[in-house]
């Protein structure tokens, strides 16, 4: 069947099987991904073109108008966005407009059935007034801010949760236009919740690009892809090792010093010291002492670092003469004084921390 001979739920079932696989596959840098990304989003626009040229969606209408199978299709937009923020691409703030552009659209067709609830007709006001620095919560008050993360939080729970159980039970579909209409009005509720959680993202996304340097120009750029691989392409190899052997360190510096009239060809140093860089050819690893023990104490003296003779502690006690009555009295009377001050405060009477 020619490609626009296809109805639009035929596509649209094939979007929705590349989609799926898409959900179930985790690696998103691979190429069997990637091609699976472009090709959903490539069905997903060719339902947009179909639903278009039949007029699927028209402002003359209301909710009321749109049956209960078409529903589906106002997610087209949605789908897309959601899709082309996945490609990896060189061009990423490209594509964050691109997505950017197709949430509004699903957004503005939502808001021309009166599909938004009060609050998310309110985010939409200030996301049209503030694109770049939207915010799902206030930004100048914290507690406010907590609050209504909270709160789209639970919604958003609710929604999720009412859609796993009425996708769980699917009899309860059958042949009920209404409880599978309200399970397509509740998905698109949910995929609302989203879209404002995207814009957000994806305005600080696009702040923090517009803050990054310009890419330079393509005339710029090395001709070859990396200047290692044209060092590898050079008549020396190139190697990673910083433990280079000495035969390239000194590669430069092979050859005589002096030409035949006398000019330097490299540069050189003049040195006196021959006899001691061969000595230290085989010298120890460690740093060799350069004074003795005695001498150190010696310019320790010097400097005022040590002290001679001792404190006053270290002194000798005079003796007392036996001759003389009155320093006799006085050493026994501060001996006594002593040992009466030792018993009336014993060793410890006064650390009352550490008592059971």
């Amino acid at each position: 069947m020619a490609e626009g001979d296809r109805s639009l739920r035929s596509v649209h079932e094939e979007a929705e099987q590349k989609r799926s696989a898409i959900e179930n596959s985790y690696d998103s840098k691979s190429s069997t991904f990637q091609q699976n990304l472009l090709l959903a989003i490539q069905l997903y626009e060719q339902c947009l073109s179909i639903a278009h040229r039949i007029s699927l969606f028209s402002p003359n209408e209301s909710l009321e108008d749109i049956s209960t199978a078409d529903l589906q299709y106002l997610l087209l937009n949605y789908r897309i966005a959601d899709l082309i923020i996945r490609v990896n691409s060189r061009e990423r703030k490209a594509s964050l407009q691109r997505a950017q552009k197709s949430y509004e659209r699903y957004l503005r067709r939502l808001d021309d059935y009166d599909m938004l609830s009060k609050s998310d007709a309110a985010l939409l006001e200030q996301y049209q007034d503030a694109p770049i620095t939207f915010s799902t919560a206030s930004t100048s008050d914290p507690a406010a801010r907590r609050e209504t993360k909270i709160r789209r939080f639970k919604e958003e729970k609710v929604l999720k949760q009412k859609l796993e159980y009425m996708q769980k039970n699917p009899a309860m579909l059958q042949n009920d236009d209404s409880t599978y209409r309200e399970l397509q009005l509740t998905n698109i509720a949910y995929c609302t919740h989203q879209t404002f959680q995207s814009l957000e993202s994806i305005g600080q996304e696009l702040h923090i690009l517009s803050l990054a340097p310009p890419s330079p120009p393509p005339d710029a750029m090395p001709r070859e892809a990396d200047i290692r691989e044209r060092d590898r392409n050079a008549t020396k190899p190139y190697s990673e090792r910083l433990d280079s052997p000495l035969s390239q360190l000194s590669a430069g510096m092979r050859g005589p010093i002096l030409d035949k009239q006398g000019k330097p060809l490299r540069p050189f140093t003049l040195t006196s010291k021959r006899q001691d860089m061969q000595n230290g050819v085989f010298r120890p690893d460690h740093s060799l002492p350069t004074m003795s023990i005695d001498e150190y104490l010696e310019e320790e003296r010097k400097r005022g670092g040590m002290i001679d003779g001792g404190g006053p502690q270290s002194q000798v006690q005079p003796v007392v003469d036996e001759d003389d009555l009155e320093a006799a009295d006085r050493e026994t009377m501060k001996a006594r004084e002593w040992d009466e001050y030792v018993e009336s405060n014993p060793k410890g009477s006064g650390n009352t921390l550490n008592r059971g």
